[in-house]
């Protein structure tokens, strides 16, 4: 990771340090305000959280790798929750079973903002004497927490979606604008291009280091899919034709009886959509969302076309965002996070960081996705075109969607 922040760490940067840790930390616990104990507990399936877990994991990041790291007069506020809040750390301890986390009704969602009312008072005296390595480790704990406001939302989204009532969320949230639809591919041409971070501003370890690939010419999709689009290839027996499938999609999709997006019902013959806003019709016009990587696959086969590479989506958003010449690509970085035909694997020269904190990133380079972008429900500024999101193929839960791509050549 790297940040604007240099070696001595001056009272300017400090200061604007302390103003983000506030207003990151409270976004947290503005995006719960509206919810109830028992919502903030609820564990549908074990690649979920409870609310209240996001809250309690990301203040154990600040407690964990500065307070106790840095501090060995500083006492823990619960040692047991050392165990229980560790997520994937090895290198701290043992962690609490995931499957098992909506057990935890102790501690209480009460005790739970205690927790991180303490720690950040902690926390607010400590950065007023941090070093620059510690500024950068709390600066890597705002973006993780980022992180987890995204997924706390995802999560809840989904837990929800099991109770037969359709609950609203309750906060309102910013409303997807409405989608900009253009039509065909915009052409880029091929050549030797620089991918991958550089710079001052912040980064997570992944997006390292900037290197150098070489790309085909290539075209890609203007817009993303929509909704009408996608249900044509559902209506078409997209779900039934076994060679649009990649072999481990196809046996995915028989196991877990899948026949349309996540989040779609039908209801009297009519197709409805669940959001955090309830369950509305089916807007055709809106971009497809929850999809798996086999689902975006398959309905890139079925259209004759495939999804871009990561390093194909990487350029092209250099150009249509910061490029001398204007394109038509529209929803880059808001909407949907983008499914890529690439493997999530480390960049040519990329070494994982020491310590616990290498953990972060560098231990999932196995058996995943790429996906570019970001959705509606990505905190404000935390994306950028650099960003290495990856999930597993069969990942639904995520608000992810589909760009088509193509070669110059069809």
């Amino acid at each position: 990771m790297t940040t604007a922040l240099d070696a001595n760490v001056d009272a300017h940067s400090k200061l604007n340090l302390e103003k983000r840790y506030e207003q990151v930390r409270q976004y947290s616990e503005h995006l719960v305000h509206c919810l109830s104990p028992e919502d903030c507990a609820l564990q549908a399936a074990p690649f979920v959280s409870p609310v209240k877990w996001h809250l309690a994991h990301t203040t154990w990041f600040f407690e964990t790798f500065l307070l106790i790291a840095s501090q060995s007069a500083y006492q823990p506020y619960n040692e047991q929750y050392q165990y229980l809040f560790n997520s994937y750390y090895n290198g701290v301890g043992e962690q609490f079973a995931r499957p098992k986390r909506h057990l935890l009704s102790r501690p209480s969602f009460k005790e739970v903002i205690k927790y991180r009312q303490h720690v950040d008072q902690q926390m607010i005296h400590f950065l007023q004497h941090a070093n620059n390595e510690q500024c950068q480790l709390i600066e890597l704990g705002l973006n993780h927490e980022q992180q987890h406001q995204e997924l706390l939302l995802m999560d809840l989204k989904f837990n929800f979606f099991q109770n037969p009532l359709y609950p609203q969320y309750g906060l309102a949230l910013d409303a997807p604008s409405q989608l900009i639809h253009h039509e065909g591919f915009e052409e880029f041409s091929g050549g030797l291009f620089e991918i991958g971070h550089h710079g001052q501003s912040f980064c997570f370890d992944n997006e390292t280091p900037k290197h150098q690939t070489y790309l085909n010419s290539f075209q890609l999709s203007r817009s993303l899919v929509t909704n009408a689009e996608y249900l044509a290839f559902i209506e078409d027996g997209g779900y039934q034709q076994s060679m649009l499938w990649l072999s481990d999609g196809w046996a995915w999709l028989n196991a877990e009886a899948v026949q349309h997006p996540l989040y779609w019902v039908k209801q009297s013959g009519e197709w409805y959509e669940y959001s955090l806003q309830g369950l509305k019709p089916l807007n055709l016009k809106q971009a497809v969302s929850h999809i798996s990587f086999y689902e975006a696959h398959a309905f890139a086969q079925w259209k004759g076309f495939r999804l871009p590479s990561e390093a194909e989506w990487e350029v092209a958003a250099q150009q249509s965002l910061y490029g001398p010449h204007q394109t038509s690509l529209s929803h880059m970085i808001d909407h949907n996070w983008q499914w890529t035909q690439s493997a999530y694997q480390p960049y040519p020269g990329f070494k994982t960081p020491k310590g616990a904190v290498g953990e972060y990133n560098g231990k999932f380079m196995c058996n995943q996705m790429v996906l570019k972008g970001g959705c509606d429900l990505t905190p404000k500024g935390h994306s950028r075109i650099t960003y290495r999101n990856f999930f597993y193929p069969q990942d639904r839960w995520p608000k992810n969607g589909i760009r088509l791509a193509k070669d110059v050549s069809e």
